[in-house]
């Protein structure tokens, strides 16, 4: 229900997919309760965010977004995104200053987000596409990335630009991992160390999914018995031999349709002959594939994850990167996946792993448990009116 009176709400993002993509239904919601609502953020995404009916202010961004060639290491990438959110802050300035929002959401690596409210005396809200942080965070996790080389370097320059910038919270850590406020648009069931999250901080909605028709359709063959999704998201997807294993693995094999998506960075003519029941895609409509799939090989990313648990499809995990490790883990402890690093991940694994999950009541049980855990965290709705409670 839209309230009496409709405000200016501002959306300060990366061009990041995995984290554009989390929020836009969100924000469609809002625009769709009669609220202006802006979408500052790198032209790069301009039809993502035209998609939700928000207005984009462009922000020009410096993260390595087109090519996705992010460091190794953690500090210098942590050091790209502040790099990021210091030449960001002049333009937020520049479009926001003269037209300030009654409430600015934000995403966790727009950091410039929290120095514009802060320094206009403006409410703030985080919508947060992965897992937060916990009470002990900082002793049992953060201290052991500070002990890393430039580490100490990276926190006196972000100390220095918060003091400069004229940002209230000048605590670093304070100031990137602990939100005035926070969306957490995950399913709980993937959070690390729930009991100590502050839920006066932090509410978990569950993925956020729209209408998603623009995407397009997918139908589930009729001579499909099970269907097969294999994704590695929109980042990590340069892994022409991991797909010729899956194509080794699955292909033919009795009963399974398969839908293969490879990404924009490889042709489907590297990956061989194709066998009959694979079909290959540089994208697909995920979401609606795995409505109607029976399972699903993932790189774990929150999205992938938080659409697998949405959907109650059993998963072979295949992290590529940062959290997906993490992901991979909590999905096996959750009882709906098996782990399998790329390097494990031969022929036979793979092949072992589906049939094994495909043939577990027991992971159909628990598939079915946290699907329902998920829906009833409220998705879309209730984080829209959570961001509107914060307006009255």
């Amino acid at each position: 229900m839209a309230r009496r009176h409709p405000a200016h709400i501002a959306m300060i993002g990366v061009p990041a997919v995995s984290h554009v993509l989390p929020s836009l239904a969100v924000i469609r919601e809002l625009v769709d309760r009669g609220h202006r609502v802006t979408y500052a953020n790198d032209p790069a995404v301009a039809e993502l965010v035209k998609s939700t009916g928000a207005g984009l202010v462009p922000v020009r961004s410096t993260l390595p977004v087109a090519d996705n060639r992010w460091p190794e290491d953690p500090i210098e990438a942590m050091g790209v995104f502040l790099d990021d959110a210091i030449q960001a802050l002049p333009q937020l300035r520049a479009a926001y200053d003269p037209d300030p929002a009654d409430l600015y959401l934000y995403d966790i690596g727009a950091y410039g987000a929290r120095v514009l409210a802060e320094t206009q005396g403006r409410r703030l809200l985080q919508l947060s596409p992965t897992y937060v942080a916990w009470r002990g965070y900082e002793e049992e996790v953060a201290a052991q990335l500070w002990r890393l080389p430039g580490a100490d370097a990276y926190r006196a320059r972000f100390t220095d630009w918060l003091v400069e910038a004229g940002a209230t919270t000048t605590d670093m850590d304070a100031f990137s991992g602990r939100p005035p406020r926070a969306l957490a648009l995950v399913p709980s069931a993937m959070q690390p160390n729930l009991d100590r999250v502050d839920e006066r901080v932090i509410t978990f909605v569950g993925p956020c999914f729209g209408d998603r028709s623009a995407d397009g359709d997918w139908r589930r063959p009729a001579d499909a018995e099970r269907v097969l999704l294999i994704s590695l998201g929109s980042a990590f997807t340069r892994q022409p031999e991991f797909y010729r294993r899956c194509l080794a693995a699955f292909g033919d094999l009795p009963g399974w349709h398969v839908v293969l998506g490879i990404g924009k960075y490889i042709a489907p003519e590297e990956l061989g002959p194709i066998p009959g029941n694979v079909e290959v895609h540089s994208w697909v409509p995920q979401l609606r594939v795995l409505e109607q799939a029976d399972a699903f090989v993932t790189h774990a990313g929150m999205g992938g994850s938080g659409e697998g648990l949405f959907t109650g499809v059993p998963m072979i995990a295949v992290p590529q990167a940062a959290e997906q490790f993490a992901n991979a883990d909590r999905l096996v402890e959750l009882g709906v996946a098996r782990r399998l690093d790329t390097e494990e991940a031969t022929v036979d694994r793979l092949r072992e792993a589906l049939l094994a999950l495909s043939g577990d009541p027991g992971v159909a049980r628990r598939s079915a448990e946290l699907r329902a855990r998920a829906l009833a965290e409220g998705g879309t709705p209730r984080a829209a009116d959570l961001v509107e409670r914060l307006l009255d």
